[in-house]
């Protein structure tokens, strides 16, 4: 395990405090027609809704949303990897627009999707990105379909304290909290996004477990982020994040590995950085201050540089 080296995205020990926070000027995904980029996959029968990019000579990458995310949680890193890479973002079954499984919801289950979806697309290997649940797939992946993955880019994942040890208690009441956002007031602002994203005080309550700066982002990224939430596959996804143990199969991941996490998440304590990449051999973290759970909306700009170079390596 190593720690980054330091540079204008990060130091070892949290972000430099002249990093952006949110977007800065016109983000690209906002002149996308993203209809044109979407499509559905069926992997063994399930329909997965896909949104493909880009045919640049670099590693495809494919991004793995959270527990009641969708792919637009990566808005702002497909549109400019894909200048360089084949990028690939999906709803996962029971999330977004991608219906409910007939399978049971599990870690296992994800990752052996994610591993049909790449080998319907094409793709023998990629780096694979994953935030919070994502990023416990992304893990899951690379430990029982190691040549699919060539890196691994760890975003606040799920995994650690989520399961097995006293700190779980602390986890699983954040993720417990998230659960009565979702069910109190989610179905409400999905149908009506726009208008909740508009005003900041609403969009602080939504979004606060979160982001650490729900009013700092723009309103149409925090849109976005709003109308795939609440989707049928929550409740069995959470019950699969707690279940589910990967702590002592962490050295079995042979790919370099990224750790990024915020200083200020409230859903899954920075302390798991620490353990991941104690565990994960060839692995570097990077920790962002005042920062919460979503890295990649937080500190876009650093995050996509950050990424880019790990790529590049």
């Amino acid at each position: 395990m190593s720690t980054s080296p330091l540079s204008e995205h990060a130091t070892a020990n949290g972000a430099s405090p002249r990093l952006a926070y949110g977007p800065a000027g016109r983000s690209p995904w906002l002149d996308v027609d993203w209809h044109e980029h979407q499509r559905w996959v069926s992997v063994d029968g399930q329909q997965v809704n896909t949104i493909e990019l880009g045919d640049g000579d670099g590693q495809p990458i494919v991004f793995v949303h959270g527990l009641s995310g969708s792919w637009p949680n990566w808005l702002e890193q497909l549109p400019v990897l894909a200048r360089e890479h084949r990028v690939l973002a999906f709803d996962l079954p029971g999330f977004g627009h991608s219906p409910m499984p007939s399978w049971r919801i599990s870690i296992s289950a994800y990752a052996r999707l994610l591993d049909g979806l790449l080998q319907a697309r094409g793709i023998d290997a990629a780096a694979v990105v994953g935030n919070s649940m994502g990023g416990f797939i992304g893990t899951e992946l690379a430990i029982s379909y190691p040549q699919r993955v060539e890196r691994l880019v760890l975003v606040s994942a799920a995994g650690i304290s989520t399961h097995g040890t006293p700190a779980r208690r602390h986890a699983a009441s954040g993720l417990r909290r998230l659960e009565a956002v979702l069910a109190g007031s989610t179905a409400w602002v999905a149908a009506r996004s726009d208008a909740a994203a508009r005003r900041a005080r609403l969009r602080k309550a939504t979004l606060k477990l979160v982001v650490r700066h729900p009013d700092q982002l723009p309103a149409a990224l925090a849109a976005e982020q709003l109308r795939g939430a609440g989707t049928d596959g929550f409740f069995d996804a959470l019950q699969a994040v707690m279940d589910y143990h990967v702590r002592e199969r962490l050295a079995q991941i042979a790919c370099p590995t990224l750790i990024v996490w915020g200083e200020c998440d409230a859903l899954i304590s920075v302390r798991d950085a620490d353990v991941f990449a104690e565990l994960i051999p060839n692995s570097r973290k990077v920790i962002y201050e005042d920062t919460g759970h979503m890295a990649m909306l937080e500190r876009p700009q650093a995050f996509n540089a950050l990424l880019a170079e790990f790529l590049d390596e």
